[in-house]
């Protein structure tokens, strides 16, 4: 009987591991490799950065449960305020100097430091510092990529505008809400 039940478990094991990683492959990438996107530009909220590189994503990798990617924000740039609805989130930064609010909190984030916040998590960036930061971004979930690709082009394609109307739409494809286009609570 336990020859059974342990042949069971071990096939049970095989398929559901079979099931989370068919379609996935393995992905090797240089510092400026991978889907290479450009921001189009936003009008109402601030642009952290022109470029940005998803490196995994199911549509890049087949991964069906990590996002990660990188970008560089320069002095002054800053991520709006957004939560992301069904994602955590992993920010290290490489280089230069971040300010971080979580929610109503406030912190000073320096090369090396690492920020991770869960779903819900008001968040928001800005670049305080005279250098680039170097950003390594990480989801839980695949979600958000889909927001990124739908506001930006392909690398040496023209980025036209986005308007508000699309910035929403964008952000309903993405599971991310942007403080910018919260309903007011009362």
């Amino acid at each position: 009987m336990k020859k059974i039940v342990l042949l069971i478990v071990v096939t049970l094991l095989a398929v559901i591991c079979y099931a989370q990683s068919q379609g996935a492959k393995t992905v090797v990438l240089e510092k400026n490799q991978g889907e290479i996107r450009v921001r189009r530009p936003f009008g109402s909220l601030p642009t952290p950065s022109e470029e940005f590189i998803l490196k995994v994503t199911p549509q890049n990798s087949g991964s069906k449960h990590l996002v990660f990617g990188t970008e560089e924000i320069p002095p002054g740039g800053v991520i709006p305020r957004h939560k992301h609805l069904e994602q955590d989130e992993i920010l290290f930064i490489q280089t230069g100097t971040a300010h971080v609010t979580l929610n109503d909190k406030e912190y000073d984030v320096h090369a090396g430091g690492t920020v991770f916040f869960p779903a819900q998590t008001w968040v928001s960036l800005k670049n305080i510092g005279n250098d680039n930061i170097s950003l390594v971004f990480v989801f839980s979930a695949p979600g958000f990529e889909e927001n990124m690709r739908c506001g930006s082009v392909p690398a040496g394609q023209s980025a036209p505008p986005i308007n508000t109307d699309e910035l929403k739409a964008c952000a309903h494809k993405g599971h991310v809400e942007f403080e910018a286009f919260a309903p007011v609570e009362k």
